[in-house]
């Protein structure tokens, strides 16, 4: 029998600090998130960022906290509950870190007598730290406890037409009626070194401005490609002038190089060069949560008026908007036929 697991990033059970501490813990000891040697990452999660951070960031999770949960738990529930009224596989919804975890949504799956899997990694391009995470702890989860499961998993959909559109509506019916002088695109930055370590020809990526226009192997992983090429096709599908909108990567974390340019350094600069109107939208998220409702349409809307801007645009993610909804069905019912997922 067919099922699906749907697999989004994850939450605190709340914003209280403690909740916070560890979600924060068990997110950032992932050692596809920090990968560094255990015993330096560990000094870094528990010795320094755990005794520092929990009670920051608890009070950012208060500002964006619904009075049903955690808005990524929320908005991926709803998601969940569309897929699975237009579908007739079953389907599961899980978080690679908090809860409900990737072994409770495979153990609802097992108990429906589910023994083929579909894996929904609601990443649209590759990373590390996102759908790379998922799939390993999926396979060690497999061969622990589902050993009679197999596994398929939906790669990045980044480019693909159905996403293109969908991204680009949900661009369009924000903007409307507002007007805007520049459009950014702001994906979460990752450390330089992660694009170089998914290169699979471990020569190509270079991030030296154009090795992702080079068109090579690598790019199947490379994220900074794919958030470039996601733009771009975004870009093109509404027929943007160039020069009204760029590209930027936001929450870097430590001390190390992160993909640039960085989007509050991009605010900041495009309100201060007389930018009056603003518009940000987040393409690698595909539901709303803290990276989006707090550091981007909250902090960066003030930075932006402390420069000189005058009027900033959010642009929500494609949440469970029903395009989105009919896109993922879809997928599912093609794969479930037997055909090619995503065709």
């Amino acid at each position: 029998m067919k099922g699906v697991l749907l697999v989004n990033l994850g939450s605190p059970d709340s914003p209280n600090p403690k909740d916070v501490k560890r979600y924060l813990g068990q997110f950032l000891m992932d050692e596809r998130v920090i990968d560094v040697p255990y015993w330096l990452r560990s000094f870094i999660v528990k010795g320094i960022i755990l005794n520092t951070r929990p009670k920051k960031s608890a009070e950012a999770y208060q500002k964006i906290w619904w009075d049903e949960g955690s808005p990524l738990i929320v908005l991926s529930e709803r998601l969940r509950d569309k897929v699975d009224a237009m579908t007739s596989a079953p389907i599961a919804l899980a978080m690679r870190y908090g809860k409900p975890s990737l072994e409770t949504g495979l153990s609802q799956l097992h108990e429906k007598g589910v023994d083929e899997v579909l894996l929904v990694p609601l990443y649209p391009q590759f990373a590390m730290a996102t759908t790379e995470t998922i799939l390993v702890l999926a396979e060690e989860l497999r061969a622990t406890h589902f050993p009679n499961m197999q596994f398929t998993s939906v790669p990045a959909f980044y480019d693909h037409a159905d996403y293109i559109r969908v991204l680009s509506n949900s661009i369009q019916e924000s903007l409307q009626g507002k007007e805007w002088d520049h459009l950014l695109f702001s994906y979460h930055g990752v450390p330089e070194r992660h694009i170089r370590k998914s290169d699979i020809t471990r020569s190509h990526c270079k991030i030296d401005g154009q090795c992702c226009q080079t068109a090579s192997k690598a790019h199947q992983f490379c994220y900074r490609h794919q958030c470039y090429e996601t733009t771009r096709l975004v870009a093109e599908y509404l027929a943007l002038k160039e020069g009204t909108y760029s590209t930027s990567f936001q929450s870097r974390l430590g001390v190390d190089p992160w993909l640039q340019p960085y989007t509050d350094r991009t605010i900041d600069k495009y309100g201060k060069e007389g930018i009056e109107k603003l518009a940000v939208v987040t393409p690698a998220f595909v539901s709303d949560c803290l990276e989006t409702l707090e550091e981007i349409a909250m902090e960066g809307e003030e930075i932006f008026h402390e420069a000189g801007g005058k009027d900033f645009h959010f642009v929500p993610c494609i949440n469970d908007r029903e395009d989105w909804v009919k896109v993922l069905a879809r997928w599912i019912d093609q794969w479930a036929l037997a055909e090619n997922v995503m065709a």
